[in-house]
């Protein structure tokens, strides 16, 4: 079944092929279903951010549709960067940002680095029904970039002892916060399949 990713990042397009495509998913990102679309995110939560970007793509596909919106929240800085994630301070690249997010945790003591990644994914069925799910993955936030894989904040997000851009992507795609919303939506997904 086709299923359009209603994001161009390549970096997210690859983790869900490589977490859809063994379950039967002929997935797509928008580019390649031919779709030029740049949906505003005009929502203050992940929850209507995705659902925005879903019903745009929907609209002009009506075929099955995935939108998620995700980023990261620092508890020392009152959930920041949250929804502003891919746009924080204004900046444009995931270094910069980066290097912002620890400079603003300079003085910040290790026990209190923690932070989370969430995602939220909005479904749209072929038929146009919709299912909304919400994924996690409790971390730390490091003091320096580290690893070589992954992208956005994965090198300064420590999980365990290991930034996200350290572990290998099979084992981030397990246990991140994609993963997890991911799971919970093949849930539904199965609970409507009965």
């Amino acid at each position: 079944m086709k299923l359009v990713i209603a994001s161009n990042n390549k970096g997210k397009i690859r983790e869900y092929k490589q977490l859809l495509e063994p379950m039967g998913y002929e997935v797509v990102s928008q580019s390649e279903a031919g779709i030029d679309l740049e949906v505003e995110e005009t929502g203050v939560t992940f929850a209507e951010n995705s659902a925005l970007k879903a019903r745009a793509v929907y609209e002009k596909c009506s075929c099955a549709v995935l939108a998620d919106d995700s980023g990261l929240s620092v508890d020392a800085l009152n959930g920041e960067p949250g929804v502003y994630s891919a746009r924080y301070g204004g900046l444009k690249t995931d270094a910069e940002r980066s290097a912002l997010l620890l400079e603003k945790l300079r003085n910040v003591p290790d026990e209190k680095r923690t932070a989370r990644f969430i995602c939220t994914i909005h479904f749209i069925m072929q038929d146009g029904k919709e299912i909304a799910v919400e994924g996690r993955v409790e971390g730390k936030i490091g003091y320096k970039p580290v690893g070589e894989n992954g992208f956005g904040y994965d090198p300064i997000f420590m999980y365990g002892d290991k930034s996200f851009a350290q572990i290998p992507a099979d084992e981030k795609n397990s246990v991140s916060h994609r993963a997890d919303a991911l799971n919970r939506l093949l849930e539904k997904l199965k609970q409507e399949r009965t």
